[in-house]
């Protein structure tokens, strides 16, 4: 793609840089004030502010009147998400259309319920725009996806004959339209990508109404259409996995945000795909592929701990990898002793380990997760200990599929979808106030100086 003039930094803009910079806040004013920076207390903790039926996390639990960490769980609807994946046939590929209906509606379908809201959203695939792909999707593709998703969706708005209608029965319907159309928006944008920046030959192939969501994101990705049962099953997990994770993490607090203010269904769900873009949120999982890359190459024996261990203590010291002290895929904001979603997901990285004949590769994993939780609890000493969340494993399994890394953080969009629209029409259902936090200001006051005088 061409670069022009508005990319260039000039030395003005870098003199002006450096004015921004000197605008700090004295971070030793938040402790003075207490001011939750980032809505978390200082073991962590998320402030309070709001109430959900739609999920629940738990990380803690009271021992002699104190709170103690313990094993994570997580609920969908008060059931819990172990008991949601273990409970579904083996051959079923449509575990994530199960959640969905159970997020939005409360409750589990019944066999003729699943099949009615399997067929509305093959219907609701159906009803995207004619000639969509050729004119929004097709045009000034970027190399970032969740950017042309993004775009995408937005655009979505000008084709809508009622946008801006909130009534629940239209948010429902545009919310499935979105969750069904957006494996379409993900593939064919990398598609259109693949054709005009790496100059590749454009393959486009529209989904099937008899497929599930992970099925038909395979069929259309890959060349051949063709994909193995395990393949679509671990898939569909990962998609039930990434679903939906409490009202607090930073795209579903945006989509309340947004939505809150009155704006459209298109608005809300591109504010919460900006937020979910980033690599403190949803782009983490290719910053974890990045670092075992790194890994592989550095350490000669996969299976010498001692090894190992000196190259995490490098990444953990800011002397290798991208020196931010971070080992990816360990540790989590709300979880401690395990992250349910990475405990729930391992068995079947393991089975697709087999499969795929990446065995040595997934023991390699297990080894730098233990060692690596070791490490951070000994020099860090952290309060609430540490464990490898879903980021860990879901970059490795998507390595595994043969899936690119552009459409990792758009897989994630492609699952979490169904919670944003639970949470939006939870918002809209609660008829309640525009959400506005306050900041408390510490610039000292100053005088005004003529013009004339300065």
């Amino acid at each position: 793609m061409t670069k022009n003039n508005y990319s260039k930094i000039t030395p003005e803009i870098e003199r002006l840089a450096e004015v921004c910079k000197s605008n700090t806040i004295d971070g030793e004013l938040y402790t003075k004030y207490d001011v939750k920076r980032g809505l978390r207390d200082v073991n962590g903790k998320g402030v309070l502010t709001g109430l959900t039926k739609i999920s629940e996390i738990n990380a803690s639990k009271i021992v002699d009147g104190k709170s103690v960490p313990c094993d994570g769980e997580l609920f969908y609807r008060g059931i819990n998400v172990k008991e949601l994946i273990a409970g579904q046939p083996r051959e079923m590929h449509w575990g994530f259309e199960e959640a969905t209906y159970l997020l939005l509606f409360g409750k589990l379908p019944t066999i003729t319920e699943l099949d009615e809201f399997k067929k509305l959203l093959a219907d609701s695939r159906s009803k995207m725009p004619k000639n969509f792909f050729r004119d929004v999707i097709m045009q000034k593709p970027s190399s970032d996806l969740m950017n042309n998703i993004a775009r995408g969706v937005l655009n979505l708005y000008a084709y809508d004959a009622q946008p801006m209608d909130l009534s629940i029965e239209n948010v429902l319907r545009q919310s499935l339209e979105l969750i069904s159309i957006f494996p379409m928006l993900a593939v064919h944008s990398y598609d259109a990508m693949q054709y005009y920046i790496d100059k590749n030959s454009l393959v486009v192939h529209r989904p099937r109404p008899d497929l599930s969501t992970a099925e038909n994101f395979l069929y259309m990705l890959r060349p051949d259409n063709k994909y193995t049962p395990l393949e679509a099953k671990i898939l569909d997990i990962a998609l039930i996995l990434h679903a939906e994770h409490g009202g607090g993490n930073n795209s579903t607090f945006t989509t309340h945000v947004v939505t809150s203010s009155g704006t459209d269904t298109y608005s809300a769900i591109a504010a919460a795909l900006c937020s979910l873009k980033g690599p403190k949120h949803g782009g983490a999982n290719i910053q974890v592929v990045n670092m075992f890359k790194e890994l592989g190459k550095n350490i000669n024996d996969w299976e010498d701990d001692d090894e190992i261990l000196r190259y995490l203590e490098k990444i953990l010291h800011k002397e290798a990898f991208d020196k931010s002290g971070v080992i990816y895929g360990m540790g989590h904001a709300v979880y401690s002793v395990s992250d349910p979603r990475a405990q729930i997901f391992k068995g079947y990285v393991k089975s697709l380990s087999q499969e795929k004949n990446r065995v040595k590769e997934y023991e390699f994993y297990e080894r730098v997760e233990r060692l690596a939780a070791e490490l951070i609890a000994a020099e860090r000493h952290i309060y609430k200990g540490v464990s490898a969340n879903i980021d860990f494993y879901s970059g490795f399994v998507y390595s595994m599929l043969g899936i690119p890394k552009e459409l990792y953080t758009p897989l994630f969009a492609i699952a979490r979808i169904s919670g944003w629209s639970a949470h939006r029409i939870e918002e809209l259902n609660g008829h309640g106030k525009i959400i506005r936090p306050a900041y408390r200001s510490v610039q000292d006051r100053q005088e005004y100086i003529p013009f004339e005088n300065r």
